[in-house]
């Protein structure tokens, strides 16, 4: 991650893509054995600036957030918080936020991670639209005793 100041991603995206005008024969036609199967994305020529600044709207403001970071409290806060975020994402959703399919969280939810991220007080679709059917039936039918003996492969 290379530190940055900027408030918005460039409109344009800032690293280059292969091109297929190695992969043509003699004849101009696209060698398929040698280089795979053609794509027709790689064949759209522009895309609209907005695409590259929501792809990369995210990272961009991670990216000022840990250089600001390391410019007010040094190197150790970044690191730190980048440490905490490996740590949380790795351990499993405690019991007190209810199993993912209990209807207490989304689907691969982690709440730590959130708040960590500063995503705790957005509202996305995913918070809004969760699908019951899909979320209960990954769940164990029965009781909280059944779902945990199952989550600790007692059964």
């Amino acid at each position: 991650m290379e530190p940055s100041l900027a408030l918005v991603p460039p409109s344009q995206p800032t690293h280059s893509h292969v091109s297929l005008a190695t992969s043509a024969t003699s004849q101009g036609l696209h060698d398929t054995l040698a280089h795979g199967l053609r794509s027709v994305a790689v064949d759209v020529a522009e895309k609209h600036p907005l695409e590259n600044r929501l792809k990369s709207w995210d990272a961009t403001r991670e990216t000022l957030q840990m250089t600001l970071e390391r410019n007010m409290y040094g190197l150790h806060a970044p690191v730190r918080l980048q440490m905490e975020r490996q740590l949380v994402s790795s351990a499993p959703t405690p019991l007190s936020l209810g199993l993912p399919g209990m209807g207490f969280t989304k689907p691969g939810g982690n709440v730590h991670l959130d708040v960590l991220m500063g995503r705790d007080e957005e509202i996305t679709p995913e918070d809004v639209l969760i699908d019951r059917a899909q979320s209960s039936s990954t769940a164990v039918t029965g009781n909280f005793h059944q779902m945990m003996e199952r989550r600790m492969n007692l059964v």
